[in-house]
């Protein structure tokens, strides 16, 4: 599923037009990213958690040269399933 079609899914289960679900979905989505931009952990209940964590640095190779390099820290997020969407698609 792409963001158009889960536009659609919520514009057609909430009786609201495309424009309108296309609004909540990006506030969603925006609040979300603002939180964890914070640091702090985004969780859903039944669905499940997304928190940013911190990459240390690594050492890699250049496919291409096969020469080393050093992949700098970053911060990376992940997510945890919740309870019911892990035993949903198990």
């Amino acid at each position: 599923m792409n963001k158009g079609e889960l536009v659609a899914s919520i514009a057609k289960a909430g009786v609201m037009t495309k424009v309108q679900a296309e609004r909540v979905l990006n506030n969603i989505l925006g609040n979300m990213s603002n939180a964890m931009e914070k640091g702090e952990r985004v969780t859903i209940v039944g669905f499940g958690s997304f928190r940013v964590v911190e990459r240390a640095t690594q050492k890699g190779r250049n496919p291409q040269t096969g020469q080393a390099i050093e992949i700098p820290a970053h911060n990376v997020v992940k997510f945890r399933p919740g309870k019911k969407l892990y035993s949903r698609v198990q």
